[in-house]
Formats: C-alpha cells, sequence, structure tokens
C-alpha cells in the first residue's frame, strides 16, 4: 500500500480543510513542535482504511476523531496497492447526543489514468460502502490492521525492547506481536473438530440403524417378485384382449338397446298439435276478412283526399289572419293613444299647480330668514349693550356715547332657527315635487306624439265580419279533413290487424306442416326402413297428421318386442364379462396385485404396469440403501479417525511446552532474516545469531574477526539498526512486500554520532529500496537531511500542513 493523496477535513487537530500530496515523495519527514499534530497524520492514514487509530486505545474507536467542537469531519485517500490505484472516504458526524459515528464510508477503484487532482471523479468501479469497506481494505492491502500497525506504522521502541528482552519476556512479546495466540483457537478449533466429528460418526451409527433391512436376502426376494410381475405383464396381453372384446360386445349391445329405446321414446312422443283440426276454417275466414277491409281502406283514403283538395280551394289562410291581427293592434293602439293623451293633460295641470305651492314655500323661506336676520341683530346689539360705557367711543360708529340706550329682550335664537329649518324643508319639497311633474309631464307628452306618429303609419283598417267569416271556413275545413284522416288510418290499422292474424295463421299452418315433416324425418331416422312412415302429401295437414298417427300406433307394438329382445342380449355380455374379470382378478391376486372389481382392461394393464414399477423402485431404492448403508460404514470409519487425529491435536497443543518451542522456532527464523538485513544496513560488518544456552540475541561483529556479543553492548545507532532489522523481519513474516513504512518514533535522545548513523541507515534504507519511508520527528539535525519535509504547526484555528522539498 503506497499513499498518493491524502485530504483531511475537520480530523484530529486539522480543523481546517488540508491536502497532503506524497505522489512525488519516496522519503519525507513530519517536522514541527510537539503536539502540532505530525502523528495525526499517520493517524489519517490508519483510520481512512481501518476506520480507527491505536493511540486512541481500543479498536474500533472513533470519538477522537473530532474536536470536541466540531460537528462533522471527513479523511479521505488516493493510494497504489498491487499495481491498481483506489479511493477511500470515511465521514463522521456528531449525533444530538454528543457521541461520533461515522456516517458514510466506501472504497472505489479508480481509474489510474486520471489526474491525481480528479482522482476521486474517476472510478472504474464501487468496492464497498459502509461496515464492509475494512473487510475489503484488508483485502486490498492485504494487511490486516494488527499488521498495518506493526509493519507499516512501526512501534520502534517496542522492537528495541524485543532486542534486549530477557527469553521470558521476549517469549510473552513475541506471543504479542506474532499473534502466537492464534495456536490455543486451533486447539480449540481443535476440540471443537473432535466433538464435531463424534456427534457425525454418532448420526451416521442412528442413520446405519434404520437401514437394517437391506440386506442381500431381502434385495433377492424383491428380485425373485420382479421377475414374476415382468412375466406376468408380457402374458396377461391376450386376457385383457378377451375383457376388451367382451366390452366390446358389451357396448355394442348397449347401443342396440339404446337405439330401439330411441326409437320407443319418439314414437310415444308423437302428438297432434292442437291447432291443427280449425286451421282450415281460420285460414278461410281471416281471407274474407282481409278482402273486405281491404275495400273499405280504398274508400275512406279517397275521402281523405276529396277534403284535402278542398282545403286547398279556400287559398292562403294566412292573409285574413293577418288581416285580423292588424286590425286588433290598430284597435289597442288608438286606445293606448288615447290613455297617453289623458295622462299627458293630467301631468300638465298637476305641474302647474306644483308650481304654485313652490312659489308659495319660497316666499315663506325669505321671510324666515329675514326674521332671522332681525333677531340675529338684536341680539348682537344686547351683547354690545353691556359693553357700551358712557362717554366713550361706540365700536361700531366710533362717536362718544352720551347716554346708554334701552332695548326690550330679544326673543329666544332657537325659536327661529327652528322655524327657519321648517321653512327650508318645506321649500326643499316643494323643488323636488315640481322637478318631478316636470318630468313626467314631458315623458307623458312624448310618449302621446310617439303612439299618435305609430296610429298614422298603420294601414287603412279591413272589414272584420268578412275576415272572420273566410277564418271560419278554414276551419270547418280542416275539421272535414281530419274527421277523413282519421277515418282512413283507421281502416288502414283495421287491415294491418286482419294481415297479421292472417299471417299467424298461414305460420301456424307451416309450422304444423314442419312439425309432422320432422316427425315424419325422426321416425326414418330412428330405424323405421323396414316399415316406413305413409308418404306425405301436402294437401289435407288434418288428414296427413291422422294417417301418420295411425301408422305410430302400429310400429309402437313391433318397437316393445324388439327392446326386450335387446335387453336380453345385454344381459348375457355382462355375466360373460364378469365372469372373465373374476378369473383374471385372481391371477393378479397371486402376484400380489389388487385392482377395484369394476377395473377395466387399460385399468388392469395399468395396475401391472404400476407393481412393476414399484418393484423395480423397491429393488433400486433397496439397492440405494445398501450402498448408503456401506457408506455409512465408511464414513463412521473416517469420522472417528477424524476425531481421534483432532483429539491427538488439542492434547499437543495444550502442552505446555508447545509455546516455548514455537516460540523458539519463531525467533530461529526471525534471526536470520533479521541478519541478513543487519548485515546489508551495516556493510557486512554485523550479523544476528541466538545464544546455544540462553537464548539471547548476540550480534557477531566481523570488524573484529567474527566476534560474538550480547547486542546490549551495541551502541545507539548499531541498536536502531538491528532494532529495525528486527522490524522488517517481523513484517516479512507477517505481510508480504511492503510499499510503505512510517516510523512514528522519537529520535530526541539520541547522541549526535548515533543520530547520524540512523539517519545514513534511513537513507541507505531509502535508497535500496522500491518504498517510501516517512518518520515522524521533531530533530532539526535529522529533519535536515530528508529530501522532502512537511511542516506542521498549530495555531488557534488547528493544525496545518506546508511541504518543502530541499531535493
Amino acid at each position: 500500500m503506497r499513499p498518493l493523496l491524502l485530504h483531511l477535513d475537520h480530523f484530529g487537530s486539522f480543523r481546517e480543510p488540508v491536502t497532503v500530496d506524497f505522489s512525488d515523495t519516496e522519503y519525507f519527514a513530519l517536522v514541527g513542535p510537539t503536539g502540532a499534530g505530525k502523528s495525526t497524520i499517520i493517524d489519517a492514514i490508519c483510520f481512512a482504511l481501518y476506520g480507527t487509530v491505536p493511540r486512541w486505545g481500543r479498536e474500533g474507536a472513533v470519538a477522537h476523531a473530532l474536536a470536541p467542537s466540531v460537528t462533522a469531519g471527513k479523511v479521505a485517500m488516493v493510494f497504489d496497492s498491487d499495481g491498481r490505484r483506489y479511493g477511500v472516504v470515511r465521514a463522521m458526524v456528531r449525533d444530538a447526543k454528543g457521541a461520533v459515528r461515522t456516517k458514510e464510508a466506501r472504497l472505489d477503484e479508480l481509474d489510474p489514468a486520471a489526474p491525481l487532482a480528479e482522482a476521486f471523479g474517476a472510478v472504474v468501479r464501487p468496492l464497498a460502502e459502509g461496515e464492509n469497506v475494512t473487510p475489503e481494505a484488508q483485502r486490498v492491502t492485504g494487511l490486516e490492521y494488527r499488521f498495518f500497525t506493526q509493519c507499516v506504522v512501526l512501534p520502534q521502541g517496542r522492537f528495541a525492547e524485543f532486542l534486549h528482552a530477557a527469553p521470558r519476556e521476549r517469549q510473552d512479546l513475541l506471543v504479542q506481536l506474532l499473534d502466537a495466540d492464534v495456536y490455543e483457537r486451533i486447539r480449540q478449533r481443535a476440540a471443537r473438530e473432535e466433538e464435531t466429528a463424534k456427534q457425525e460418526a454418532s448420526f451416521a451409527r442412528d442413520e446405519l440403524a434404520k437401514l437394517s433391512g437391506a440386506t442381500e436376502q431381502a434385495e433377492r426376494e424383491l428380485a425373485e417378485r420382479l421377475a414374476g410381475l415382468r412375466r406376468l405383464a408380457e402374458t396377461i396381453g391376450a386376457d385383457l384382449d378377451l375383457l376388451r372384446a367382451r366390452e366390446a360386445d358389451i357396448h355394442l349391445a348397449e347401443r342396440e338397446r339404446a337405439a330401439v329405446a330411441e326409437r320407443q321414446s319418439v314414437l310415444s312422443a308423437l302428438r297432434m298439435p292442437a291447432a291443427v283440426p280449425t286451421l282450415a276454417a281460420a285460414r278461410r275466414a281471416a281471407a274474407e276478412a282481409l278482402e273486405t277491409l281491404a275495400a273499405d281502406a280504398a274508400r275512406l283514403e279517397a275521402d281523405e283526399q276529396e277534403a284535402y283538395e278542398a282545403l286547398a280551394a279556400l287559398g292562403d289562410r294566412g292573409a285574413p289572419g293577418a288581416a285580423l291581427a292588424a286590425l286588433d293592434a290598430r284597435e289597442r293602439l288608438e286606445a293606448e293613444a288615447a290613455r297617453a293623451r289623458a295622462a299627458a293633460s293630467s301631468a300638465a295641470a298637476a305641474l302647474e299647480g306644483a308650481a304654485g305651492e313652490q312659489a308659495v314655500a319660497e316666499q315663506a323661506l325669505a321671510a324666515a330668514e329675514e326674521q332671522r336676520e332681525r333677531l340675529r341683530d338684536a341680539h348682537a346689539a344686547a351683547h354690545l349693550l353691556t359693553r357700551l360705557e358712557a362717554g366713550r367711543p361706540c365700536p361700531v360708529c366710533r362717536h362718544p356715547v352720551s347716554e346708554l340706550p334701552r332695548h326690550e329682550p330679544p326673543a329666544d335664537m332657537r325659536t327661529a332657527d327652528r322655524v327657519l329649518a321648517g321653512a327650508r324643508e318645506r321649500a326643499q319639497r316643494a323643488r323636488a315635487a315640481h322637478a318631478k311633474a316636470e318630468t313626467s309631464a314631458s315623458m307623458l307628452a312624448t310618449q302621446a306624439a310617439r303612439l299618435e306618429s305609430e296610429l298614422a303609419a298603420l294601414p287603412a283598417p279591413g272589414d272584420r265580419a268578412e275576415l272572420q267569416a273566410r277564418l271560419a271556413a278554414f276551419a270547418k275545413a280542416d275539421e272535414l279533413a281530419a274527421q277523413a284522416r282519421d277515418a282512413a288510418r283507421a281502416a288502414r290499422g283495421e287491415l294491418g290487424q286482419a294481415r297479421t292474424r292472417a299471417e299467424q295463421v298461414e305460420r301456424q299452418t307451416e309450422s304444423a306442416w314442419q312439425a309432422l315433416q320432422a316427425a315424419r324425418d325422426r321416425l326414418l331416422v330412428s330405424g323405421a326402413q323396414d316399415d316406413p312412415p305413409p308418404p306425405l302429401i301436402r294437401e289435407d295437414l288434418h288428414r296427413a297428421w291422422t294417417d301418420l298417427l295411425g301408422w305410430r300406433d302400429r310400429a309402437a307394438q313391433a318397437t316393445l318386442a324388439a327392446l326386450a329382445e335387446r335387453e336380453e342380449r345385454l344381459a348375457q355380455a355382462g355375466a360373460r364379462l364378469t365372469a372373465d374379470r373374476r378369473g383374471l382378478a385372481e391371477r393378479l391376486a397371486e402376484h400380489g396385485v389388487l385392482a377395484p372389481r369394476d377395473a377395466s382392461p387399460d385399468q388392469l394393464g395399468a395396475a401391472v404396469a404400476a407393481a412393476v414399477a414399484r418393484a423395480d423402485s423397491a429393488l433400486d431404492r433397496l439397492k440405494e440403501e445398501r450402498a448408503r448403508a456401506a457408506d455409512l460404514e465408511t464414513r463412521i470409519t473416517m469420522k472417528e479417525h477424524e476425531a481421534k487425529v483432532a483429539h491427538e491435536l488439542a492434547l499437543r497443543l495444550r502442552a505446555n511446552a508447545f509455546e516455548r518451542w514455537l516460540c523458539a522456532e519463531a525467533l530461529e527464523v526471525l534471526v536470520a532474516s533479521a541478519s541478513d538485513t543487519l548485515r546489508e544496513l551495516s556493510d557486512g560488518q554485523y550479523e544476528l545469531a541466538l545464544a546455544d544456552k540462553t537464548g539471547d540475541i548476540e550480534v557477531i561483529d566481523y570488524g573484529e574477526a567474527g566476534m560474538r556479543r550480547s547486542a546490549r553492548t551495541l551502541s545507539g545507532g548499531e541498536t536502531f539498526q538491528a532494532a529495525l532489522a528486527l522490524a522488517l523481519a517481523l513484517s516479512g513474516a507477517v505481510a508480504r512486500r511492503l510499499d510503505s513504512i512510517f516510523l512514528d518514533e522519537g529520535f530526541g535522545t539520541l547522541d549526535p554520532a548515533t543520530l547520524d548513523t540512523v539517519a545514513t541507515t534511513l537513507e541507505r534504507l531509502a535508497a535500496g529500496q522500491e518504498r517510501m519511508i516517512g518518520v515522524v520527528t521533531h530533530v532539526p539535525a535529522l529533519a535536515e537531511r530528508v529530501p522532502v519535509r512537511f511542516r506542521v504547526g498549530r495555531d488557534a484555528k488547528g493544525s496545518h500542513i506546508s511541504k518543502a522539498d530541499v531535493r
């Protein structure tokens, strides 16, 4: 797995969106002060793939993905693995209760040809969503979460402890790092397999007990019965053919009896229609009535024609009616004009009276207004008198007042106001009445003039008596024509009814002839060829029916005798079939084949065939049961052996020495692999080996002629090289070839010489391996030797990152 692009949005200490581009980076360092968020970058890579981070203490925890003040965040990463490109996205959200949960997770395969900035939009195919992302990420990277945190994000301090640990401590650490407890799970699985094998063996023995009847003797007896049934099936054909012949005889006798019975039924059902004796007289009466009514109808139609011709001779009936209507209109208009003139005269007289009343009201109003003005002046003078003083100027004339005048108290002003208001109201009513009378007189005069004009425009009036006489003549002619029409219509109706009755009699007659013909035909079809019914002569219907009924009585006697003979033949054929069927049923019973008493030959043959099939099937089933019994015996033996092997494996894995043996074997493999890596890192100076007696890890120093010494004697830089070699050996033992390694390790405690050795080791490792190497450090001396540095800082807005390429 090789990361190319990492995007953080409100993840951990990164409160603002940030994107880290690793696409052109082989060896880089994450630098910055303590607490800036350097390790958060490594956490984001781990979280994007597996949804959790080792530093958070519990696998599956996501609460630390968001800061307390953040409600949502996201991590997205583009990475390559085994030549393919992938994109993984995880979005977190804080719910109403404050808990952090994963809102969205998806893993897609991306188009490697697309620009990296557009990679998330170039989806080739979706791979997983939700809870399925982590298992799919393990499949894509080839690393489970525990291996990823041991091989990609290397816990260096733990591997240094492994290098210097005592054998017992090293064994405990190996069990933890190498997941050695898998063998305990194998032991438990072996115990379960033992129990399962025992259960399957017990089940197989129970199944075998159910097949106790599947013996060789039972198979031989069933085979003999099948052979007998097959011989029966081969020889039963003649017996079945005989039964079919007997049944054919019965069917023939039944058909003959049915034919005679049918003839008897036809003869018994023959009846003369009730109307046949009177049909001839009815036909004659209908013909006579039809002739009489036809003559009456023709006469009445001629009378109708004559009446309508007389009506047409009177001419146009509309002219006298129109003239009479015009005369009525003139008289109505003259009456309206007279009324209009009278109304106009009355309106003119009313207008003169209204004018007089208006003049009186106007005079009264003027007098009331004048009286009120005088009273107002009197009140003003009385008010002014209270302000006059002798010898002082008058406020009106400006002359000195020599003597105060004397005035009587004026009348009440409110009385004058009421009198004036009443005068005004009466004047207003008089004006309105005069205007209304004036309008009415004008309208009535106009209406009278209009009516006089319309009256003058009418034509001269005609003679009313003459016009009414002409209209009376038209009414009389209409009445006569209507009477003639009704009489002719009634005659035609009676004629139609007579024709209908005549046609009905003809249909009855024809129906009687057809019934006679059909009855004779049925008698011919029912077997009257030897003594056919008399021929049909269409002259006298009643006689023809009488002759046919006489012949029927004679034929019925002969039919009764023939029916008795057919009954006897049918009884004899049935007795023969019953005897033959009984004999065949006894023969079948000898072979265990049971059939219904009235079974047909086909049913008997089918019963034999079914018995053969059942016996054949039973034999096949018995053979299968015998084969299954043999398989069950083999399975019992196999499962008992598997249970024994699983039992032995569980006993071996339960032994206390197994863990020591396993860790010793694993340690030899790991030390041999780490020795090869250390020899390469140290230019062939050092190798690792295990002490024969103590089991401690020793160093072979070829710079000192191959001297073996304890790993505790190594310097800091040499210790780092040895620990790194062991780390790589451990990662190679549990994972496929790594494309990237991240060292989240504090280098501040190393002395300058050791730090130089560590830096040199990392540079050689980066130059000699096709893998990405990233270190998290705040040591400037180490960071300055790394070609690409990502500087991580933190302020009040959170963490931020910038890239510096110093190559």
